[in-house]
């Protein structure tokens, strides 16, 4: 895929649901809010688990037109989608702990995206929003670090895709290199999870 396919892809998606990322961002905000504020802690993962799948199913299933969107984006996103609501279920009361420096930042970062991507010379339609692959990787990966609990599957499949920021420079979508610097942060958790395993196996 080259770097104006990549680009048609993202204004033909922007155009035609503008008002639903909207929504989805709004709801996104809630139910995060909610989650740090209430005993309702699942909310955050409940949110972010609707919304990867409307990302796989949207983004990918229906915009999509490279067979690596079909096949390797879709179903990871699907499987994002899955766990994060699987763990709102299962983990329900697992609380999502006040955000550290580094959480903090993540989410300025996520935050500033769009306006990024606007600082870059990007314009509507073919620019970089809030609801889009990866910055939902970023902000799952910031939000999910809050958790105590959290499952290795789904980490790894968040770092995964955030470690594909590297494709910032290949597609001159430079604004990536938030995701990049996430992927990083969650290649950080995998580490402290797997050792923090280990020592529980001693």
């Amino acid at each position: 895929m080259n770097a104006e396919v990549f680009w048609n892809v993202i204004g033909e998606y922007n155009q035609s649901t503008l008002w639903i990322q909207i929504i989805i961002i709004v709801c996104l905000l809630i139910g995060i809010i909610l989650s740090y504020r209430t005993k309702y802690s699942y909310l955050a993962k409940l949110t972010l688990g609707i919304t990867n799948f409307y990302i796989g199913i949207v983004f990918f299933a229906i915009f999509g037109t490279q067979p690596i969107q079909r096949f390797f984006a879709l179903p990871l996103f699907l499987l994002a989608g899955a766990l994060f609501i699987y763990e709102a279920y299962k983990n329900k009361n697992d609380k999502l702990t006040k955000p550290g420096v580094m959480q903090i930042i993540l989410f300025v970062m996520y935050l500033l995206y769009p306006f990024v991507s606007i600082g870059l010379g990007n314009e509507f339609p073919k620019m970089v929003t809030h609801v889009m692959p990866c910055p939902i990787i970023s902000l799952s990966i910031a939000t999910y670090a809050g958790y105590s609990k959290k499952n290795k599957v789904l980490l790894t499949v968040l770092t995964i895709w955030g470690l594909t920021g590297v494709k910032s420079i290949i597609f001159s979508a430079y604004e990536d290199i938030i995701l990049l610097i996430c992927g990083i942060y969650g290649v950080y958790l995998l580490i402290k999870e797997v050792r923090s395993y280990q020592f529980k196996g001693l």
